[in-house]
């Protein structure tokens, strides 16, 4: 009997746990296993900014399931196709970024939901569906219940409507984008600035009240702090920053050796000399 796989950060968030996620930018799906076998509850894959073709994605939702660990994949801002490809990919999560008012964010549920929570489009010939070897309302209830969207705050006019946002029935998670909104008010990376710090904590409130979860970048509290600040899912890492970070040191600590090697090559030839 063919069984769907359920989400592994739904389960911890609904038995009130914060679930883990690691940012990759690379396309080889062993990156994506390595997550797995250091125990990260998810992996965060990127349409929007990084060159990633559908092979890519499919083959690290394989990867990722080998260790029963999520995909969630950010979409282009595109076409209703552009949203559920990922789904049927077997992602878990699609995170839409730059939503800027409530209009736009109950689009994205109908876009992304079944009937009777919204109007997506339907296949079920997908590995999402088990290439039709599961019932169709089993497929449908299942999608419905066990896939997420999360809607990216990127931009003070977003901040701003984020209550309404906050008020649409049928998604999961909100993730207050630092990097956009930094740029967008003039101060590129200053994250820990009064700004940032004010409209995070206003897309925090708005989740909180209207019953849904965030989606943490970067922050470096523990995860009982995070809990109680309204957060279920926490991106830890990012493979080509800890790679980048990895070689620079490997680099960084080698260089004394060399150059301790190399004088002490320079004494020897002058002493030859004398």
């Amino acid at each position: 009997m063919v069984k769907l796989r359920n989400s592994r950060v739904l389960r911890e968030v609904r038995a009130n746990q914060v679930a883990t996620c690691a940012k990759i930018n690379l396309s080889d799906p062993r990156v994506v296993e390595l997550c797995g076998m250091a125990g990260f509850s998810s992996v965060w894959l990127c349409l929007e900014h990084v060159p990633n073709d559908w092979q890519t994605i499919e083959h690290s939702v394989r990867a990722a399931k080998i260790h029963d660990m999520d995909v969630i994949v950010r979409v282009a801002r595109g076409s209703y196709s552009d949203y559920i490809r990922p789904l049927e990919c077997d992602a878990s999560g699609v995170m839409v970024p730059h939503v800027q008012s409530a209009e736009e964010a109950r689009e994205i549920v109908s876009l992304c939901r079944f009937q009777p929570r919204g109007k997506r489009a339907l296949d079920g010939g997908n590995v999402d569906g088990a290439f039709c070897n599961v019932p169709l309302t089993e497929y449908l209830e299942h999608a419905n219940a066990e896939r997420y969207i999360i809607l990216q705050i990127e931009s003070p006019e977003a901040v701003e409507q984020v209550e309404s946002i906050a008020a649409v029935p049928g998604y999961d998670f909100l993730l207050f984008g630092a990097g956009d909104y930094t740029h967008r008010i003039g101060k590129p990376g200053q994250f820990d600035c009064r700004e940032v710090h004010v409209a995070r904590a206003r897309v925090e409130e708005a989740a909180r009240k209207h019953g849904k979860s965030c989606m943490a970048v970067g922050l470096t509290l523990a995860a009982e702090a995070l809990f109680l600040r309204g957060y279920g899912i926490v991106s830890l890492a990012s493979d080509v920053v800890g790679l980048g970070n990895y070689l620079r040191n490997q680099v960084k600590d080698y260089q004394p050796v060399v150059d301790e090697k190399a004088l002490g090559s320079l004494y020897s030839k002058e002493a030859a000399e004398l």
